[in-house]
């Protein structure tokens, strides 16, 4: 749309010159001003936009194109400012698009190269909002995130195994888990970690307004600054849950949304698998360009991580700090 504004806008002041100056021609004594419609348009004024004066039926023909030209192209350049959207808080713009909840999951089936193909097609699908459901294929990474609501006693460890294997993954956290566990979050960042943006709440973003959801991304991310100096700039949305809107809301408030190409069943601490179990899971989906999704509250997670980080290492995979943008 703005592409097309810029571009009639454009056309029509050439052919708007090139009318007034073949006029001029025909006519020398004309002296016509630039119409009161033109004038109590919301566009610039002709003075701020064009040559200071028309072109004398003596210039030259390259000298009046040279003048059209000119004009054009300050006209552009305002009516582009005029319709740049404002980052952070004008939403309006956003709109138009689906604001139902999309439902997904990355589910268990897999291409030729162990990707699970759902990732896939949502990459495919809505990539172009600054989301990440799976790396692209060729990048010989996998990355490991993990969701934090509440500490449930294994973060530390957790941390202890990513330093021993020299290793940097994301931690997704809440408002309350930042303001109850200030020293995890401040080791997660000194320890090169990238902290994520779990949101305020933990509320579902498609079932409140855009405000409502920006809102609660933003208290979150003024919290870290203000407390830490941390300067958030990935979100992953309570439950997976988005939409178009969502997506692209969260994209113009300069976020990259993660999503993930795996999850399993590890978020009650009352229904662990065991070891052996939780260990055959995560290793049978390893791929390029994974994106894992582990809940640090979980025993299994805890116990398994430095083996599961051999696996992929020998799977020809590097563990990667997220550099998806």
């Amino acid at each position: 749309m703005k592409a097309f504004i810029c571009t009639f806008m454009t056309l029509a002041l050439v052919f708007s010159m090139t009318a007034c100056s073949s006029r001029k021609s025909e006519t020398p004594s004309s002296s016509a001003e630039p119409s009161s419609s033109f004038e109590s348009s919301s566009a610039p004024p002709v003075s701020s936009i064009a040559p200071s004066s028309e072109p004398s039926s003596s210039m030259s023909k390259p000298e009046i194109v040279e003048d059209i030209e000119s004009g054009a192209s300050n006209l552009k350049s305002n009516v582009e400012s005029m319709v740049t959207p404002t980052m952070s808080t004008d939403f309006d713009k956003i709109g138009a698009l689906d604001a139902a909840q999309v439902k997904w999951g990355p589910g268990v089936q897999v291409d030729e190269q162990n990707r699970t193909t759902g990732s896939e097609m949502m990459q495919e699908q809505y990539g172009g909002f600054g989301a990440y459901f799976i790396a692209p294929e060729g990048c010989g990474k996998l990355y490991l995130t993990f969701d934090e609501g509440y500490e449930n006693g294994y973060t530390p460890q957790i941390l202890d195994v990513l330093k021993e294997k020299q290793v940097s993954a994301v931690f997704f956290v809440t408002l309350p888990f930042v303001k109850s566990e200030p020293e995890l979050i401040q080791r997660m960042i000194d320890e090169g970690h990238v902290v994520g943006n779990h949101t305020s709440h933990h509320w579902n973003p498609t079932q409140k307004s855009l405000d409502e959801a920006a809102q609660d991304i933003r208290e979150l991310h003024d919290y870290m600054k203000d407390t830490f100096d941390y300067e958030m700039s990935l979100y992953r949305p309570p439950e997976g849950a988005f939409s178009e809107q969502t997506l692209a809301m969260v994209q113009q408030m300069g976020y990259t949304t993660a999503l993930w190409s795996f999850a399993y069943a590890d978020w009650d601490p009352n229904n662990q698998m065991g070891y052996e179990k939780a260990l055959e899971r995560t290793c049978r989906f390893i791929h390029e360009g994974g994106i894992y999704l582990l809940h640090a509250v979980s025993k299994d997670n805890a116990e398994i991580l430095g083996e599961l980080i051999d696996n992929i290492r020998d799977k020809g995979l590097t563990v990667s700090k997220w550099d998806l943008s």
